[in-house]
């Protein structure tokens, strides 16, 4: 069975509690929020009252993203990554989301390793007195200082932290990364998005051309969500979407609810 969970990002045009009250309605475990998006993080209410609105409806913070270019470390984004971990704390959430730089710099094989390992160590002692988790999150665009997961996977294990850090498996970074290895003990939260657009190549793929997923997804989300289940993932699948489309859906819960019943039975039939 999958446990779905929602991003965000996917109605970046819903308020918090509208947030809230959609994912309860589908079902959801949880939300992950975001201090990306137009309007202010919580819609500025403080993270203790917004902590409480989602456990009042059933529903887990599953994290609090974003540290931005976590591993460009140094004394700004270490007091970046202590304000958000003191949020994330306040508000109950399980984790916060550590987003690597995609600038095309510290791409050097060696510096990218050691810059990464530099950064989780400065977040391990603060994720530690917060009792959260890291959630290392690779991207798969070739101008990212950290695209594979084997990458994270070492770094992590190298540090012994693999009770303070664990990776995100994003269906649609993993593709851009040539689909390497899986780490489903080390996986922390599933994140799926789709591509349909026939016309653009892979190496163009972008934010903005991912969708809800559906029959024409192009990435392979089924057979990477299977495989993880397969191997004992348990934990939540998020949809995190970017599509301006998705966005303007009048009807967000019909588009979600589609693509939650096709997904649980894909993945159900690919198992069986």
């Amino acid at each position: 069975m999958v446990a779905f969970a929602l991003n965000h990002m996917t109605v970046a045009r819903l308020s918090y509690a509208e947030l809230l009250d959609l994912a309860a309605s589908l079902g959801c475990v949880g939300v992950e929020v975001r201090n990306d998006l137009p309007q202010p993080l919580f819609d500025g209410r403080a993270p203790v009252e917004a902590g409480q609105m989602a456990r009042d409806r059933g529903l887990r913070i599953l994290a609090v993203a974003e540290v931005k270019r976590f591993n460009d470390w140094g004394p700004e984004r270490a007091a970046e990554a202590e304000a958000l971990i003191g949020i994330a704390r306040d508000a109950g959430a399980e984790a916060v989301a550590l987003i690597p730089r995609n600038d095309g710099l510290g791409l050097g094989n060696g510096e990218r390793q050691a810059n990464l390992r530099l950064a989780l160590r400065g977040l391990q002692p603060m994720l530690e007195d917060a009792s959260l988790v890291g959630l290392v999150e690779p991207l798969g665009f070739e101008t990212c200082a950290l695209r594979y997961k084997e990458e994270a996977e070492a770094a992590i294990r190298s540090l012994q932290a693999t009770d303070r850090f664990r990776i995100v498996h994003d269906t649609f970074h993993h593709h851009l990364a040539g689909d390497g290895p899986i780490y489903p003990a080390l996986t922390g939260i599933v994140h799926v998005s789709g591509v349909v657009d026939p016309k653009v190549a892979m190496p163009d793929m972008a934010d903005a051309h991912r969708v809800l997923v559906d029959r024409a997804d192009r990435l392979g989300n089924i057979a990477q969500v299977a495989a993880l289940q397969a191997a004992g993932y348990a934990g939540p699948v998020s949809f995190e979407v970017f599509s301006p489309d998705v966005h303007a859906l009048a009807d967000p819960a019909a588009a979600l609810r589609a693509s939650m019943e096709f997904i649980r039975e894909q993945v159900t039939a690919l198992a069986a």
